[in-house]
């Protein structure tokens, strides 16, 4: 089926496939559906419901039916587009969505089914009995549902991403984003120019045309050097996939996934692009004509067919038939008689002429078609009845629709355009995203020749750059008449979409059922929810729902658009995270200290943080956490605390905007001094804890919990925004800025004065003060704070020298009988001292919940007063902050367990409170634990009922008093 003298693929560089493990002869250039149709494949997978026999039908990333598997075992990728997948030597591909050989179909025996499987079966079909969905209907739906094959084992290829800036961003490659990228470059603009296929180009490379009096791919190439020394980066292989906020673009760029596997060659690379101004010239989609079985392998878009010739030297057909509605697909069929194939046009419209020496026959629609396995008849009729006409490639053409979809995707929704039949972007619908070319609407070469530069001129105007347009071309200014044919009226079933087996029959069933709206009819009919999104069905569908509906185009409106456009793996997406979870991963600068010293890391909020450090001959957590607790009570421990949210706050109303955000005041502080703060929310709740340093007049920084870090900002912006704009105060998040260690334990000042050049005492640095210090020639900042009831400090350092200090600390305490712990044994020590944490101030506590309701100052207001002060918010009944221990024979507590009288049964209506955390205190020799009771604080030395039934824990307990250890903090003071 190669045709000589056309294409453009490399015909001295031979190169050999396996389809379904026969091997495919092909060459450089090549995609897998080309090189399929080079050798007479025709037949290249099954649908999705009915599992009927589809071919190729386009060229293009909107292939419905052409969806193949790449690769093996583990490396094994389902849904691929055969149109877009590149050949090269030892690529292995299969069929998909069948069982058995791919043309004896086990579960085509579902087509005979189809008139009880449309649309909306299964709504109506699997909602009795009750008792079969979890254990027949779910079970079957499960395992039909899908298409491709996935592993089960992570795909051993590995992506990339990466951010890419410009002053103006091009998207796709045809002549209207060729203009614009010349223009935007010649007049300074820093230009990046995207386009999804392997070379620039777009329809150029397809139609035969001439621009400037030579044939366009000539031109294309003159012009690809002149944007390459005009400093445009050219990124072809590349889909632009989405438009976010600020002109911030995703986009896909197949590095690799069209070369064998390399060392070191990602298979794809997820961009972020920002962008300044933006000109959309992704041109349009041809669309089909629903008739009744127009799904057959061999019936394909008339310009897919241009392409495939052109681009490929691949004849789609021997004897080709078209079938149009428009003068486009004329142009289609002199290209395939200058190849010297047959070609036949069935024209809806009367009167129509030929542009040369083919067959015509006007005022003709396809009724039906033949060939199971390939395309071997069709049947038309006209004016004068039926007739039969032998074929083995038939070719559609109902008109074009703009590619629309990124103008979308923040919202705006497109408009219809009467002349051009088809939809287009609405005037400013995306701010600085300029459409051009035929995705605006302007389908001749010539319109989109102009509307590229025209785009480019309103980019560099709103960049404030002076615009010198280049000569524009000569072209053909000639777009072609076309009429409007959704689908031909005819019994039989007539598919719309071809990806989901949606027929028109289908559509309008759906409005018959009420299922009037199209975004209804699309949830109802599952058009348009394939892996194409619809986008050679969705005008088609909505069209005809129009008409079933007696309403016009424009009424009925466009389902959603959402991104991405073309469907994006969530690999590729998530480059360079394989095997860890979707949220970003936070580390600390002491990280890699402290995983060489085998600590096992957990998770605290986004950050990673080490559990406790494993000493020789340690075969348990807890062995290594009562060693660290006692080390800290003994002689002095190290612990990183750079994971506490740290914003500076500065200016002449900080301090006025502190006493506005917490409940106590913080606009007296002096100087040198921390103070401990409890911030609310509006509706009375506490938010967060932490302390306040005043390092200077006007100059703050305050400390959250790593939890609410991110809250505790977003709050402080609105209140500075929408609550007190009038205040002068300015204030930033430094928490990256610092690392931040927590010296603890008897020994701490002596191992801190190791590493200060000027050393402290009780009388220069008492507790509670804060100052800026001198650590080996750096300048820091100390903190003397306390968060385990020891004698402690907390000393920062920028960044960048935080993984030296961390080691100095560390060797240094171990010297003085100490060394580094972690978060389990943190936890124990705060325990014991009755500190708080997240799991304590979840978001239900009142400050008179945990026992500090005369922090709610009187003398001044505060976010929250109002509502904390509610009398149902100080009921002494409410479940209130206590701390108790096992008395019972099971000495074990547990977090989560709830608290019951000793006598009471443990149900729901008997729950008297709960367990919020637990630790084993070597300090105390027994488990200590924190939790809520009702009317607490006058339970302290009852004895009560612990019950987990998860665990299955029963223990007898005594309520206490939440400080444990160090009453009258003596330790920390001292």
């Amino acid at each position: 089926m190669r045709i000589e003298g056309k294409g453009r693929v490399n015909r001295d560089t031979p190169l050999r496939f396996h389809f379904n493990d026969t091997p495919i002869q092909g060459f450089q250039g090549d995609t897998v559906a080309s090189a399929l149709l080079a050798n007479g494949v025709k037949l290249v997978g099954r649908s999705f419901k009915y599992h009927r026999p589809r071919g190729v039908m386009t060229a293009g990333s909107e292939e419905p039916n052409a969806l193949i598997q790449v690769g093996v075992g583990d490396g094994m990728l389902p849904n691929v587009r055969a149109t877009m997948q590149e050949i090269y030597k030892g690529l292995e591909t299969s069929s998909q969505n069948h069982i058995g050989p791919l043309a004896y179909d086990v579960l085509s025996v579902n087509d005979l089914a189809a008139p009880f499987l449309s649309a909306g079966f299964y709504y109506k079909t699997f909602m009795w009995p009750r008792a079969f969905w979890e254990r027949l209907y779910e079970p079957a739906i499960r395992r039909a549902a899908g298409l491709g094959e996935m592993t089960k084992t992570a795909h051993p290829a590995e992506n990339e991403r990466a951010f890419a800036f410009c002053d103006v961003l091009v998207i796709g490659g045809g002549p209207a984003g060729l203009m614009a990228a010349l223009t935007a470059a010649q007049s300074g603009a820093d230009v990046i120019l995207l386009d999804e296929a392997a070379e620039l180009g777009g329809r150029l490379l397809s139609d035969g045309e001439d621009i400037d009096g030579v044939p366009a791919p000539y031109w294309v190439e003159d012009m690809t050097k002149a944007l390459a020394e005009a400093g445009v980066r050219i990124m072809a292989r590349t889909t632009a996939t989405g438009l976010y906020d600020g002109l911030t673009f995703g986009a896909v760029e197949r590095v690799g996934a069209h070369l064998p596997a390399a060392p070191d060659l990602p298979q794809e690379c997820f961009w972020r692009i920002q962008a300044d101004q933006a000109v959309l010239a992704a041109g349009a989609l041809e669309r089909p004509i629903a008739f009744p079985d127009n799904d057959r392998p061999g019936v394909m878009l008339a310009s897919a067919i241009r392409t495939y010739l052109n681009r490929f030297g691949v004849a789609a057909g021997q004897n080709v038939t078209l079938f149009t509605t428009n003068d486009d697909a004329h142009k289609t069929a002199l290209e395939l008689l200058d190849a010297q194939l047959d070609v036949t046009v069935l024209d809806s419209r009367a009167g129509v002429a030929p542009l040369g020496d083919y067959r015509v026959i006007d005022n003709a629609h396809v009724i039906g078609t033949k060939g199971r396995k390939a395309l071997r008849e069709l049947t038309y009729r006209t004016a004068s009845g039926s007739f039969k006409l032998e074929t083995d490639c038939l070719g559609l053409s109902g008109g074009w629709n703009p590619n629309v979809h990124l103008t979308c995707h923040l919202g705006a929704r497109p408009i219809w355009n009467a002349t051009v039949s088809a939809f287009v972007p609405a005037d400013g619908a995306v701010k600085g995203l300029h459409p051009a070319g035929a995705c605006a609407g302007n389908f001749s070469t010539e319109a989109c020749l102009r509307g590229g530069v025209e785009a480019a001129a309103q980019a560099l105007k709103a960049l404030g750059k002076r615009v010198r347009r280049p000569d524009l071309p000569r072209a053909s200014h000639d777009a072609g008449a076309t009429s409007v044919l959704w689908s031909v009226e005819v019994k039989g079933r007539a598919w719309l979409d071809f990806a989901n087996d949606v027929t028109s029959k289908d559509v309008r069933q759906s409005a018959k059922e009420g299922f009037r709206s199209v975004e209804h009819m699309k949830r109802y009919t599952t058009q348009g929810m394939a892996p194409d999104q619809g986008k050679n069905s969705n005008i088609g569908a909505l069209a005809l729902l129009a008409d079933a509906t007696g309403r016009g185009i424009a009424e009925t409106g466009t389902t959603t658009y959402r991104p991405p456009f073309t469907p994006v793996s969530i690999a590729t997406m998530g480059a360079g995270a394989q095997g860890k979870g979707f949220a970003p991963e936070r580390l600390t600068t002491s990280h890699r200290a402290a995983t060489a010293r085998g600590a096992p890391m957990i998770e605290a909020g986004l950050w990673y943080r080490p559990s406790y450090f494993p000493a020789p001959g340690e075969t348990h957590w807890r062995q290594s956490c009562d060693r660290e607790v006692t080390m800290v009570r003994n002689a002095v421990g190290v612990v990183d605390v750079s994971t506490l949210g740290k914003i500076e706050i500065i200016g002449p109303d900080a301090g006025a905007f502190l006493d506005f955000l917490y409940t106590n005041t913080f606009s007296t502080l002096k100087p040198g001094r921390v103070r401990y703060g409890l911030m609310l929310r509006e509706d009375g709740h506490v938010m967060d804890d932490g302390t306040t340093a005043c390092l200077a007049a006007g100059h703050y920084v305050t400390t959250t919990t790593t939890a609410a870090a991110g809250q505790v900002m977003a709050h402080m912006e609105f209140v500075a925004q929408c609550l007190r704009p009038d205040w002068d105060v300015r204030f930033t998040s430094v928490t990256e800025q610092w690392a931040q260690f927590s010296i603890a334990g008897p020994r701490a000042r002596d191992l801190l004065n190791f590493v200060l050049d000027t050393p402290i005492d009780d009388a220069t640095f008492p507790f509670m003060q804060c100052g800026t210090v001198s650590v080996h020639g750096i300048e820091g900042r100390l903190f003397r704070i306390s968060f385990s009831g020891e004698h402690a400090y907390e000393i920062a350092v920028p960044s960048c020298y935080g993984d030296a200090l961390y080691r100095d600390l560390v060797a240094r305490a171990e010297a003085l009988g100490g060394g580094a712990y972690g978060m389990e044994a943190l936890n124990v020590l705060r325990l014991e001292k009755g500190f708080l944490t997240h799991a304590e101030i979840y978001g239900r506590a009142t400050a008179f919940d945990i026992g500090m309701q005369r922090m709610l100052s009187t003398q001044k207001d505060f976010i929250g007063k109002a509502a904390a002060t509610r009398p149902g918010l100080m009921d002494p009944n409410r479940e209130r902050l206590i701390a108790l221990k096992p008395v019972g024979a099971v000495k074990e507590l547990s977090a989560g367990a709830h608290l019951f009288e000793a006598e009471a049964e443990a149900t729901r209506v008997n729950d008297l409170g709960y367990v919020t955390s637990v630790g084993y205190s070597p300090t105390l020799g027994h488990f200590i634990g924190l939790g809520f009771l009702q009317n607490g604080p006058d339970r302290v030395g009852h004895h009560m009922k612990m019950v987990d039934h998860l665990r299955g824990i029963t223990a007898e307990v005594k309520i206490c008093d939440p400080v444990f250890f160090d009453p009258d903090g003596g330790r920390a003071r001292g």
